[in-house]
């Protein structure tokens, strides 16, 4: 009877833990799936918005052709992410974040030379955020379309990345 009872209790424990590690997975999945997402429709809404703001506000030709070329570039990666998504069910932020939307405030502020500065700093910090981010989707992602857009996007970004940073120094050596 004890030997029954120690078999039942082990076969109950490691129900049970099958059982949790297998919903945990999927947390993590689902969790791991959207938080990608919703970071990367929060992260294209802001770029897009900061690069109408560049249009608008820098002084230097270089960088109001650098804010145009994130619009579009980022204006297209939005449109293909919002695709991707709707046959998903998965419903994408319509405003920007608390933290986006106080870098644009911030930015909205400056003009000229400085707005310059301000700028090509937070393209190069969020540039090397953002690559970080795709690659881990393109490597680790369990969504297969997720996983191909991070995978298709990578490049433009680590092109963006490179551009900001030469705009960046360009800067400094003035």
């Amino acid at each position: 009877m004890q030997n029954t009872w120690k078999a039942l209790m082990a076969i109950t424990l490691t129900i049970l833990f099958l059982g949790t590690g297998a919903a945990d997975e999927k947390k993590k999945e689902d969790k791991g799936g959207n938080d990608f997402v919703t970071t990367v429709a929060n992260c294209g809404m802001a770029e897009v918005k900061l690069g109408q703001l560049a249009t608008e506000r820098a002084s230097s030709d270089e960088v109001k052709k650098f804010g145009q070329q994130i619009v579009d570039d980022h204006s297209k990666a939005n449109k293909e992410l919002t695709s991707i998504v709707e046959k998903k069910n998965v419903n994408l932020p319509r405003d920007l974040d608390k933290k986006h939307q106080a870098v644009y405030d911030e930015l909205s502020k400056l003009k000229g030379a400085e707005f310059d500065r301000a700028y090509m700093k937070h393209m190069v910090k969020s540039h090397e955020e953002a690559v970080k981010l795709f690659e881990g989707e393109a490597k680790e992602g369990r969504d297969a379309d997720l996983k191909a857009f991070a995978a298709k996007t990578l490049p433009t970004i680590k092109m963006h990345l490179e551009m900001a940073q030469k705009l960046a120094k360009q800067d400094k050596e003035k």
